[in-house]
């Protein structure tokens, strides 16, 4: 099977716009590796998202085929891990497209996640929301992520995050807030619901039904089970595995984690992280004063565990093999500096975002996966198949790249 040109060309131009910054703040990382094992285990992730979660609607545009309903609320995110969001993308945004007549009692909804470089919601809602009003009467929610369109920091070039951990926190809060919307419309009445998105979104999308608490029809389209693209099991990617577990051990130091600030001489107050989000969204005000009290422990000694990590996967080339590593050029020898920290960064993304590290969804047997058979944007060689972790799902074929079926093929993804 072929790989498109076009989608290895665009992969290497994305990779040198992308985490101009490096990984972020060591503590905020940190905080990012503990949450992540809670949204990983859907009996606790459940219950962090309330039914009643406030959701407000600004603005409703009447047209000659549907309704346009632009809303917001509050990320819960920023309840969990205050202070990681930037201020711009802290109110989720979202458009709700709904059909002025329904071909029966029900009233399907879909959620559409953004892809990489889908800004605000014009693409999503003329490409696919629109023809599915036409075409099957069913009803679309866009949703805006963070660091894109209204919810972008000022400082971000276009779509290209600063940092490592900005990947992290989208996804933690996409999950989140889609959460918030499907409880918003259960208690607005509609049904059935859905999920579905395009590359990255497909990849939010199955992270997010992977948490909801009841059978979901989902259709991740040209993405597959880990955003790291390529999976390797050389030493640094384990040393990527091993710096996440030395931050969290388990999900439950979330709310156990003591650091005796005095001991340390650092004026840090203990923060927890909040497990009671029905106490934070009855006043936004209070809310964030009340959750800011409630940050996660900025324990130093596993920043300074942190930072020997990075070290040490820079220098592992030159410890493992001194000698040999001495007859090297420099240019070799940068080449292979440059490996390392690649290599590493695919351990932690793998354990951040695989969707092994997940639970599986409530009826894997509603999933439908769409995949580019030449896609090189999203190597499927190495690693696990979808089909392997969500059994039962289904996982069908189009001709062509990543690049050419996002341009051209919407209209098989509806």
């Amino acid at each position: 099977m072929g790989v498109s040109k076009l989608d290895i060309l665009y992969r290497r131009l994305l990779l040198t716009k992308l985490f101009i910054r490096g990984w972020g703040r060591p503590e905020d990382l940190k905080r990012l590796f503990e949450f992540r094992k809670m949204i990983g285990n859907r009996e606790r992730c459940q219950n962090l998202v309330s039914s009643d979660y406030p959701v407000h609607i600004d603005k409703i545009e009447e047209q000659s085929d549907c309704k346009i309903l632009d809303g917001h609320f509050v990320s819960p995110m920023a309840h969990y891990v205050p202070d990681i969001m930037p201020i711009e993308s802290i109110i989720a945004r979202f458009q709700f497209i709904v059909p002025k007549e329904w071909n029966s009692k029900y009233r399907p909804v879909c959620i559409h996640l953004a892809g990489t470089g889908d800004h605000h919601y014009w693409r999503r809602r003329t490409l696919m929301a629109r023809p599915m009003i036409k075409e099957a009467r069913m009803a679309s929610l866009l949703l805006e992520n963070p660091y894109y369109g209204c919810r972008k920091p000022k400082d971000q070039v276009r779509s290209s995050l600063k940092n490592v951990s900005d990947l992290f926190v989208m996804g933690g809060a996409l999950v989140l807030e889609s959460a918030a919307l499907l409880h918003w419309l259960e208690r607005e009445g509609y049904g059935p619901l859905g999920m579905t998105g395009i590359s990255m979104g497909g990849h939010m999308a199955s992270l997010a039904v992977s948490n909801w608490p009841k059978p979901m029809p989902l259709i991740p389209c040209l993405s597959w089970s880990t955003a790291s693209g390529v999976f390797t099991t050389t030493d640094s990617f384990k040393m990527g595995q091993e710096f996440v577990k030395r931050f969290a051990s388990s999900a439950d130091k979330l709310t156990n984690l003591n650091l005796v600030s005095r001991t340390l001489n650092l004026d840090i107050t203990n923060q927890v992280v909040s497990q009671k989000p029905a106490d934070c969204h009855n006043s936004s005000k209070t809310c964030v004063s009340a959750t800011s009290e409630r940050l996660l422990l900025q324990d130093t000694s596993k920043i300074e565990c942190f930072n020997q990590t990075l070290s040490t996967s820079k220098s592992s080339y030159t410890s493992c093999n001194p000698q040999s590593y001495h007859l090297l050029s420099k240019e070799q020898r940068r080449t292979n500096l440059r490996k390392e920290p690649l290599i590493f960064m695919k351990g932690v993304m793998d354990e951040c975002t695989h969707v092994a590290n997940f639970s599986v969804p409530v009826d894997p047997s509603l999933i439908i996966v769409v995949q580019a058979k030449e896609d090189a944007y999203i190597p499927r060689t190495g690693v696990r198949s979808l089909q392997e972790i969500w059994p039962g799902c289904e996982i069908r074929y189009l001709e062509g790249g990543h690049i050419s079926a996002y341009l051209f093929k919407q209209g098989l993804f509806r």
